[in-house]
């Protein structure tokens, strides 16, 4: 289960499992309250009759002078619960009945823990359900995301023919009539189509589910390696030794090939990248000498670009894995002066 799956199954989960417990409760506790009322009423009915027989030892029996109080109603205060009742042959006194108030809140209490179990019962049930219910709705999710992939993954294997053409072509035509800016804007639009689809690639995996473990250096050193050869202006540095860390690789190494590979491309002339590791916080910063972001809040954004160059979809993408791979990714940026991307991963380094 990917995470939007995952996601979908929670928020189904709770709206079912939320609205059923809210409606059930409600019920329960209307029910509770009839429950009190009924025992009231039942309780009442022994004071009748103990009235005549006074052969009732829960009730507590008196006699008072008549005040006004209401006969054969019952009242309820701080002190429990009492009743009156006229005496045969005397209209100055009456009977009182009396229960204590410990005696009827432990009658209320006997009340309250059968309801909470039996509403414990039905939720119970409801939770049940809900989790079926859940599942039996992320089928058509879970079969239009897998369409969807499986249709993506075909559209960029059949790029391939049509891409290799285009590559060996402007190459042929770049031998035959030398340098020409035309060819080049071509082969680097075929770059980029390229790119985005090692992108989409990399995205469409379950990275999550395919743990490996590895050295943080190691892959640095390797995605530097391939860069610096296209920008032998650009100083790169890196500082990461024996730092171990157990998640999808390839996916890891895609976040570090676009972070390092715009911050080469996008460089001032004899500019520099340096790549350090916080040991403390475990941060990892790729900071350059370049450009700077106008607007580091939103590049990560689809489709949202600064430069002319690119299609404005690697960083959202990188945005898309790091949360994928549990990683906490954040940009300061001045403009004319640095870039530094920090990448929490903390989740991912092994102690």
């Amino acid at each position: 289960m990917n995470k939007v799956e995952r996601e979908s199954f929670l928020k189904s989960f709770l709206l079912f499992f939320t609205s059923l417990s809210m409606l059930i409760g409600t019920l329960f506790y209307i029910n509770f309250t009839k429950e009190i009322h009924t025992l009231d009423e039942k309780l009442l009915s022994e004071m009748r009759v103990c009235s005549f027989n006074l052969k009732c030892k829960q009730f507590h029996i008196d006699f008072i002078e008549h005040q006004g109080e209401e006969l054969y109603s019952l009242y309820k205060d701080k002190y429990g619960l009492s009743s009156y009742y006229p005496l045969i042959g005397s209209t100055k006194n009456i009977m009182l009945l009396h229960l204590d108030r410990q005696s009827y809140n432990k009658e209320i209490t006997q009340l309250k823990s059968d309801n909470i179990w039996r509403f414990s019962a039905v939720l119970a049930i409801v939770f049940i359900l809900s989790i079926l219910f859940s599942i039996y709705a992320l089928y058509p999710l879970r079969n239009a995301l897998l369409l969807t992939q499986e249709f993506i993954k075909d559209i960029l294997h059949d790029f391939n023919t049509p891409l290799a053409t285009l590559r060996l072509n402007s190459s042929m035509l770049k031998k035959e009539i030398g340098e020409n800016e035309k060819v080049n804007r071509i082969e680097q639009s075929v770059e980029n189509v390229l790119s985005l689809q090692k992108h989409l690639r990399s995205y469409l995996n379950n990275h999550d589910m395919q743990k490996e473990e590895f050295e943080l250096g190691t892959i640095l050193k390797e995605q530097v390696y391939l860069v610096e050869k296209n920008y032998t202006d650009i100083h790169f540095s890196v500082d990461a030794k024996d730092i171990k860390l157990l998640t999808n690789k390839e996916a890891f190494t895609r976040i570090l090939s676009n972070i390092i590979s715009n911050a080469a491309k996008y460089n001032k002339r004899n500019g520099y990248v340096n790549i350090v590791y916080e040991k403390n916080s475990k941060i990892l910063n790729i900071i350059d000498s370049g450009k700077g972001i106008n607007n580091p809040k939103r590049i990560f954004d689809r489709f949202y670009k600064e430069q002319d160059r690119g299609i404005g979809i690697g960083l959202h993408i990188v945005k898309k894995l790091c949360d994928e791979l549990g990683i906490k990714i954040s940009v300061d940026s001045k403009l004319e002066s640095s870039t530094t991307f920090s990448l929490d991963i903390s989740k991912l380094t092994l102690h």
